[in-house]
């Protein structure tokens, strides 16, 4: 009999909880063995299942006998998960992976992960790993999206500077500006945060934001999906992977990489100290940067990696090449979590941002 390539079994259910004005949901899928089982590997991730998919895919061609265990959840909710199991020394995910790379430093940095011993780890650039316990595994651009139909007489904003004016002087951008809720979102939190530090711009731009009534989301998949139909023209800071998938199969996006600055972010994993089954995580992170892995995620998925997304995105910029910063993943990043450091940045971000209640 042929085994087919798809999962034998493939069972999910919902855990809700209320988090402020959204709902997040907890998703967790198995993906049976495809031979007689000898292991079981969960990974907890922030990542969405149609872009962990294919890689899933690949390891268990690798490795029949290994069941998939993929948690879904929201970064919030899963650095909460994952910072309470280790403080427990209890076991939650043999491999933890998350675009939330602040909290990812803080919890290897606090003793949570084990060292990963694989060679992989001295093929990354320096800013794609820390102690050689965090690793990154992607190279994924923070971008603008913006809808086509509302641009189709003028252009749409190239820089934070364009973006600036668009906001002072068009009337159109009332309501139609999304971007992350970085009270809910800890991706979204980090770039706000990057950009407060990394040029001049910040003030203007939030001021604009406020101005023009920006509406928040938890996901790039809600603030892409508002862009898409039109209800909001412009979609800042969002993840470049998840844009551009989109893009290429919905004409009414388009996607712009900042050219005064493109931020970079690597989605980090780890391999938590209480692993159960470390051999198998470490072999799925060895996967995702092999020649194997590389071709899927810069494929269809757009995550790109470290090692391959510099190449990949050269000349992306058209005649105006985008300056790339990659965040790198050192205890700089700490700085961002500082408890009143993060009070002061969020109550700067509610007087500018959130409208005044009349």
């Amino acid at each position: 009999m042929t085994r087919s390539l798809v999962p034998l079994a493939v069972v999910g259910f919902l855990l809700l909880q209320s988090s402020g004005s959204a709902e997040a949901a907890e998703t967790i899928i198995r993906f049976e063995a495809r031979a007689a089982q000898s292991g079981d590997l969960v990974i907890a991730s922030v990542t969405d299942l149609d872009f962990m998919r294919p890689l899933i895919a690949a390891f268990q061609d690798f490795n029949p006998g290994i069941s998939v265990t993929y948690i879904e959840d929201t970064s919030n909710n899963l650095d909460a998960s994952v910072s309470s199991a280790c403080a427990d020394r209890g076991f939650f995910a043999d491999l933890v992976i998350s675009s939330s790379i602040a909290q990812q430093v803080r919890l290897v940095n606090g003793g949570c992960a084990r060292e990963i011993g694989s060679p992989v780890v001295a093929n990354l650039p320096d800013w794609a790993q820390w102690r050689g316990e965090l690793i990154g595994l992607t190279y994924e651009p923070a971008v603008m999206v913006y809808n086509k139909a509302a641009f189709s007489e003028t252009e749409p904003p190239r820089s934070r500077f364009d973006l600036i004016d668009l906001m002072r002087q068009s009337g159109d951008l009332n309501g139609r500006i999304a971007t992350y809720d970085i009270e809910e979102s800890g991706v979204g939190y980090l770039f706000a945060f990057q950009d407060s530090t990394e040029a001049s711009t910040w003030g203007r731009l939030i001021e604009g934001f406020g101005r023009n009534s920006v509406a928040t989301f938890c996901c790039s998949s809600e603030v892409i999906d508002r862009v898409a139909d039109g209800r909001a023209h412009i979609g800042y800071n969002v993840l470049g992977s998840y844009a551009q998938s989109r893009a290429d199969k919905d004409p009414r996006i388009g996607v712009v990489l900042p050219t005064d600055y493109t931020l970079v972010l690597a989605r980090a994993g780890y391999i938590p100290r209480e692993a159960r089954n470390a051999v198998a995580a470490r072999l799925f992170l060895e996967l995702a940067l092999s020649p194997r892995g590389r071709t899927i995620l810069d494929g269809e998925t757009h995550l790109l990696t470290p090692l391959s997304g510099p190449a990949a995105l050269a000349g992306s910029g058209g005649d105006e090449e985008p300056a790339f910063r990659p965040i790198p993943l050192t205890p700089a990043l700490l700085v961002s979590l500082d408890r009143a450091k993060r009070a002061q940045f969020l109550s700067q971000w509610r007087k500018s941002v959130t409208p005044p209640t009349p």
